[in-house]
């Protein structure tokens, strides 16, 4: 969803882009001046290195909100951004002008780090031996008893609030980086349904249910593959850049579902606990049900569709006015056979 300015900061934005221009004109208007001698900066940092006191507050976030997840730990995690990034051998050190600090990295490309109060000073950068727009960070909550491959929601929620806090998120064009930095703190980007965080599995993702107690409900088709909204175009300002089919958006602005609810992950690479109801392939599907409301084709060959009808029974409308609809969403392989089938009521 676009976000909107505050008129404030709109009318700041646009006196701040004018008063640029005026002065690149006014500079091109003048004479030559003296020459200025030149002075040559060492550490120059790449805009993407990740600021060491950025990941402090990250660090002094999770502590103060621990509640969230009293039984967890916090590590940071480094993702691919690019099909042909391999993180095997990445290496990461923290430095400043005078400090320099190694960062040791778990084999699941997951670190710590240590408090260092020469590094705050200099407002050190953890920089990677790779060009950090080719990576992705996140923040890594996982508390102790979760079921293996599940997900609990309070450490997803104080994932997020850790990861906003730390500067980790990287999906805007850099000139207006500044902007979003103002404008998406972690309250509001946390708490929020239009917040827009990604989380992302470890295997191509098809589905994901909710269970807290006897609740149980599956995310719809809007909160995966970063909303089905992705274009080529907007990729490569997004974290999911070659993540796309893990990625999905967890209900953490959501306080209905507590903190104990337990995320269930259905795989694209996973066997069905039985064969799927619909036609057997791509061609079957288009002369029964036509052309989908989406489809998205994932490098991997794998392909979405969805479709959606009348729900069972009657809904009310969204706030914005269009019905609520149910929606049958269809998985094909590379070679176009119906491998999966899942259908949603509102």
């Amino acid at each position: 969803m676009e976000r909107k300015l505050h008129p404030t900061l709109a009318r700041a934005a646009r006196i701040t882009l004018a008063a640029a221009l005026l002065l690149c004109c006014a500079s091109a208007a003048q004479p030559p001046a003296t020459p200025v001698p030149s002075i040559t900066v060492p550490n120059t940092r790449d805009p993407v290195d990740k600021s060491y006191r950025k990941m402090v507050r990250g660090m002094d976030r999770y502590a103060r909100d621990r509640a969230l997840a009293p039984q967890s730990t916090l590590r940071f995690r480094l993702l691919p951004r690019l099909p042909t990034v391999s993180l095997d051998g990445v290496a990461l050190k923290v430095m400043g002008d005078h400090i320099t600090l190694p960062v040791e990295i778990a084999p699941d490309h997951s670190f710590t780090l240590e408090r260092n109060e020469q590094a705050w000073r200099e407002d050190a950068a953890l920089v990677a031996n790779r060009k950090t727009s080719s990576m992705t960070w996140r923040a890594q909550v996982i508390s102790s008893g979760v079921p293996e491959g599940m997900r609990r929601l309070g450490d997803l929620r104080l994932e997020c609030l850790v990861g906003m806090e730390a500067g980790l998120i990287s999906n805007n064009a850099r000139m207006f980086a500044w902007l979003s930095d103002l404008l998406a703190g972690p309250d509001q980007v946390c708490t929020s349904a239009d917040g827009n965080y990604l989380q992302f599995t470890e295997r191509p993702l098809f589905g994901v249910t909710l269970r807290a107690g006897d609740r149980v409900a599956v995310l719809p088709f809007r909160a995966l593959y970063a909303g089905g909204t992705q274009t080529p175009a907007t990729l490569p300002y997004c974290d999911c850049q070659v993540l796309l089919d893990r990625s999905y958006y967890a209900p953490v602005w959501d306080r209905s579902w507590p903190d104990e609810t337990l995320l269930e992950f259905d795989y694209m690479d996973e066997a069905p606990a039985a064969p799927p109801e619909a036609p057997p392939d791509r061609n079957a599907v288009l002369a029964r049900l036509g052309a989908p409301l989406k489809a998205i084709t994932f490098d991997s060959g794998y392909e979405v569709w969805q479709y959606q009808y009348p729900p069972a029974r009657r809904m009310p409308d969204h706030p914005d006015g269009t019905p609520q609809m149910a929606e049958l969403v269809l998985l094909f392989d590379a070679e176009g056979k119906t491998v999966k089938a899942r259908r949603r009521e509102p």
